[in-house]
């Protein structure tokens, strides 16, 4: 088991940027791959990004890259989403969640954040 606690969204004009965090707990959190996911109003849920903890395997939505940049901290056992260039599309709820293996599938993550918003305005 992860638990994993966020924090960082908020409201920004486009064109700014955010900073999301993820940190996480568990005997074993770091043998699990970190996803980052956002769900819009009327929308599926949808990938954004995940990485391991050492940072060797990452991937991107297209929506992401260029933009948005996973990094990490082990110390603090935190993985961060920096989110630059933001649009109004990107409005959204924004999750982490853990997966035993690295994938883009929402079913594979079995741990959860408890979301958090962020609103890009006009």
């Amino acid at each position: 088991q992860v638990q994993l606690v966020e924090s960082g969204g908020g409201l920004v004009q486009a064109g700014g940027s955010l900073r999301l965090s993820c940190a996480a707990s568990g005997r074993t959190f770091s043998t699990y791959t970190i996803g980052w996911f956002r769900q819009a109003p009327g929308k599926e849920r949808e990938f954004v990004a995940y990485s391991t903890w050492g940072g060797s395997i990452t991937a991107y939505a297209d929506s992401a890259k260029g933009r948005f940049t996973i990094s990490r901290d082990n110390a603090k056992n935190t993985m961060y989403l920096q989110m630059n260039n933001l649009k109004p599309e990107d409005t959204a709820v924004y999750f982490c969640a853990a997966s035993p293996i690295a994938t883009r599938n929402t079913a594979t993550f079995g741990s959860w954040g408890q979301g958090t918003q962020v609103t890009v305005s006009s």
